[in-house]
């Protein structure tokens, strides 16, 4: 997830609801078995009705006794001569499936089946919630939602690979249904619906989702694109719809065509981000967010190559996890100058999630289900495609990905596939690389142990000294190595061999060396140093063990509802919780993660004490982070710091003026797992600032004293710019423009006048685009489009607060570092007429299309073009 959820739903198969056939029942080519499914739906009754053609493709000569797996109560008949079928002994009293035995006379290879019942299973919370848990269903029919999947059991599952189907579905009016594959018939009228599903190509399991929806369709080039809405808005469709073709041109070109007809964004009714094969399934909230358009849902787009028509292989480890995220959420920061920020904050997670006794090879990931296996089954995952790709260069890398894609396409594939394709194209061995990052658990770690610089007569001589320090085995590592000299802009880089546990460099420089930095964008998979990363909730949700502090002085109320906020956290944090009120405690252990609640704590300075160095001051009514004031009223807060005794173990404060705002609170701190801070205010709570404190004492960057003694004060100088692996394709879209001018003139916003809720909207509305169009904010508060301010307007009689719009384009090469295009137009107009209209005018809302509308959305589509 991303990443917003990031779930393949094809592992939860197996994860959960394991096929258990006889072991000597196999078939294991592919498409050794077809369905033509139909299906009729009755939501109000939780029921279906199936009739389905199985063909067996098999020799005749080879077997006639199969065995198959199908939902509890659905009583399966065949309607072919010379057919039977036998229920086998029940033992999985526990599993959604009864086993049948299907017996078929000489020669006979295609026969029907027949079978009706209930299907009703309520979806629950699936894994341990410290960095996003999830929820699902093995499969419901209801009056508001059909889902069905290969772990339903809803169709007859052999212990077949690999499947193809047709799927000819008749629901109520005015319901329609959505699976894999083209949609060859479809038909509505006032009774009833139909529509008939195809996918000639090999699947591993069958989708059937069904619910009321709006559909919105566009064609692009060989691919469909489709929107499946339960709440109807063309705006939303439309984004959607263009983002999936821009998507599906930026993946096609990279990895290889497309592999099928159409893909479809399909509302759900709980909260998912599922990929299927050619369509994804989210979430009511989750697909409004304006975020997930550029980010969880390229993710799920990608998957139609990886996962659902390249099948990872999961008996030997599910690769596709982290080869989606390194293509996706990796890559859409790489586009944005940000991937170095991304990986360190994967290797964060690693270091502060997977603890001893967590770890496990890259071959035992199956799905993720605790914040440690997706630290381990993405993070890992997707460092290793990142290193090879350093390893071989970008075309090279490429060349891989399209070979291992083309040899593997409707197959599966394991991680010793992977090796080959990348063998195979860069004439490399790569068994040590594969050996050590997929099949051996643990990661090294390395530290920067010796400096000295001597002089020379035409520079410097360098010397360096790195270890590994993990208990393990060595590890075989391309160290980066970055030096800023005095006088030079850029920094002087090399890439150093590793194969022991302590090397020592020598290189001649042509200037002073003033700081050397060690792996400074994060490039190798390494457990780091707490030095190296900013304190963060993570550290206090990944631990362990963790003391929960409550306040002893706090009101009666607000003291129980602290109780109930530390039964939540248990849920979505540390493997044990032990809550005492702050006067039972005399000193804070740092063998455990602390978090103390409450502005009242006993304890509240010792962990205000742990962010000296940070610009971040807590006054008797507010706290300032930076520029930001926070007033403590209305308002709660969360600050980490780390604890003095033991650097390995968090310290999290959490203080609120709001009782009711806690439960919202501890819902929403995994999802913001990778901050140091956050301030929220009201009882929703809104989130209003967040951010990372700044790294203060990597054990990976040493400074240069002068002969004097003095250290220099320098910044690391610039890095050598790289280019991303793909580029979205970006177009100066007409009709995205007349959109935006239509929204920012209509008259609900009333004409936008100075002080209105309207151009309130049209501010919010603005930023929105902006975010679509990859912009970087530019506001007050970290990821905020919006600069405040407070102006007495002349002629209106009172002060407003007013708001300017403003994202960034960060120069991207190196003479363009640290400058910026920023970009920011006039959206305010007349409103009713103030203060500059003809009397005849005056009342009468000016929508402002010249004046302010059509500069906006030329602006927006020029600062797409811009980004890229």
């Amino acid at each position: 997830m991303r990443k917003f959820f990031n779930v393949f739903i094809l592992s939860f198969v197996l994860v959960i609801f394991p096929l258990v056939l006889n072991a000597g029942d196999t078939m294991r080519s592919k498409n050794e078995i077809s369905h033509n499914l139909q299906v009729k739906l009755f939501p109000e009754e939780h029921r279906l009705s199936v009739k389905d053609t199985i063909t067996i493709t098999i020799p005749a000569t080879s077997r006639h006794e199969f065995n198959f797996l199908l939902h509890r109560g659905l009583g399966p008949e065949s309607t072919t001569p010379g057919v039977t079928i036998s229920k086998e002994a029940d033992g999985h009293e526990k599993t959604l499936f009864d086993s049948f035995k299907v017996m078929l006379p000489p020669g006979l290879r295609t026969f029907t089946l027949q079978y009706q019942g209930s299907i009703y299973h309520p979806v629950e919370a699936f894994g341990k919630e410290q960095a996003r848990g999830f929820s699902l269903t093995p499969g419901i029919i209801s009056d508001d939602v059909v889902y069905l999947s290969g772990s339903s059991y809803w169709y007859p599952v052999f212990d077949s690979k690999l499947i193809s189907f047709s799927l000819e579905v008749e629901l109520p009016h005015p319901w329609d249904a959505v699976s894999q594959g083209e949609r060859t018939e479809h038909l509505k009228n006032e009774n009833k619906t139909f529509a008939k599903w195809e996918s000639p190509e090999p699947q591993d399991e069958i989708f059937l989702i069904a619910s009321r929806f709006t559909e919105y369709i566009r064609h692009s080039g060989k691919v469909t694109a489709m929107a499946f809405l339960r709440t109807p808005d063309e705006g939303l469709a439309n984004k959607y719809l263009e983002a999936t073709s821009r998507y599906i041109g930026m993946y096609s070109e990279l990895v290889g065509p497309y592999p099928y007809k159409k893909f479809a964004l399909v509302e759900n009714f709980w909260e998912t981000g599922l990929g299927m094969p050619s369509f994804t399934l989210l979430g009511p909230t989750v697909i409004r967010l304006p975020f997930i358009i550029n980010s969880s849902y390229p993710h799920e787009i990608l998957h139609n190559w990886w996962g659902n028509s390249v099948f990872p292989d999961y008996n030997s480890g599910n690769w596709s996890e982290g080869l989606t995220a390194y293509l996706s959420d990796h890559l859409i920061r790489e586009q944005q100058a940000g991937s170095a920020e991304y990986r360190q904050t994967t290797l964060q997670k690693y270091a502060d999630y997977v603890l001893s006794g967590r770890d496990f090879p890259l071959t035992e990931f199956r799905s993720r289900h605790s914040s440690p296996s997706e630290a381990i089954g993405y993070g890992k995952s997707l460092m290793l495609f990142h290193m090879l790709r350093q390893d071989l260069g970008d075309k090279t890398f490429t060349t891989g990905l399209q070979d291992f894609y083309q040899k593997n396409k409707f197959g599966f594939a394991s991680f010793n596939d992977l090796q080959k394709s990348f063998e195979r194209v860069s004439q490399k061995n790569l068994g040590n690389e594969f050996n050590q990052w997929v099949r051996r658990k643990g990661a090294p770690k390395i530290k920067l142990v010796s400096t000295n610089i001597e002089k020379e007569k035409d520079g410097f001589s360098l010397s360096l000294g790195i270890e590994q320090f993990q208990a393990e085995d060595t590890y075989l590592l391309q160290i980066p190595v970055a030096v800023t000299m005095e006088g030079q802009a850029r920094a002087w880089q090399t890439v150093v061999k590793m194969d022991k546990k302590h090397i020592d460099l020598h290189f001649h420089l042509p200037s002073r060396p003033l700081r050397v930095d060690i792996d400074p964008e994060f490039d190798l998979f390494r457990r780091l140093d707490p030095g190296e990363t900013p304190p963060a909730i993570s550290q206090a949700l990944g631990a362990k063990k963790m003391l929960v502090v409550l306040p002893s002085n706090a009101e009666l109320a607000m003291l129980r509802v602290y109780r109930e906020f530390s039964q939540v956290l248990e849920m979505f944090g540390p493997d044990e919780v032990e809550v005492r009120l702050d006067k039972e405690i005399k000193r804070l252990p740092s063998d455990r993660a602390i978090t103390v609640l409450g502005w009242e704590n006993l304890f509240l300075n010792e962990v205000i004490s742990t962010l000296a160095g940070y610009d971040v001051k807590v006054g008797l009514k507010d706290l300032r982070i930076g520029k930001t004031d926070i007033p403590m009223e209305n308002h709660s807060v969360v600050l980490t710091g780390r604890n003095p005794d033991n650097k390995e173990m968090a310290m999290m404060f959490i203080g609120t003026g709001l009782a009711e705002a806690l439960p919202g609170l501890v819902r929403k701190l995994p999802h913001y797992h990778k901050y140091s801070y956050l301030a929220f205010e009201g009882a929703e709570p809104a989130n209003i600032a967040k951010g990372r404190w700044p790294v203060l004492d990597s054990p990976m960057t040493a400074f240069i004293p002068f002969d004097d003694g003095t250290i220099p004060g320098k910044d690391m100088a610039a890095l050598a710019q790289r280019e991303p692996l793909a580029s979205l394709p970006q177009k100066f879209s007409g009709r995205r423009m007349s959109e935006t001018i239509d929204y920012l003139t209509k008259a609900e916003l009333g004409g936008k006048g100075l002080g209105t809720e309207g151009l309130d909207i049209a501010a919010r509305y603005i930023a929105q685009r902006f975010r679509e169009a990859g912009l970087q904010p530019a506001g007050d508060a970290e990821d905020s489009y919006f600069q405040t301010w407070e102006e007495n307007i002349e002629g209106l009689g009172r002060t407003l607060k007013m708001k300017n719009v403003v994202g960034v384009i960060p120069g991207k090469k190196p003479e363009f570092a640290g400058q910026s295009f920023v970009i920011g137009a006039h959206y305010d107009h007349l409103g009713l007429g103030w203060p500059d209209v003809r009397d005849e005018n005056k009342g009468t809302v000016h929508p402002g299309a010249d004046d302010n509308a059509s500069g906006v959305a030329v602006l927006i589509e020029l600062a797409g073009e811009l980004r890229n």
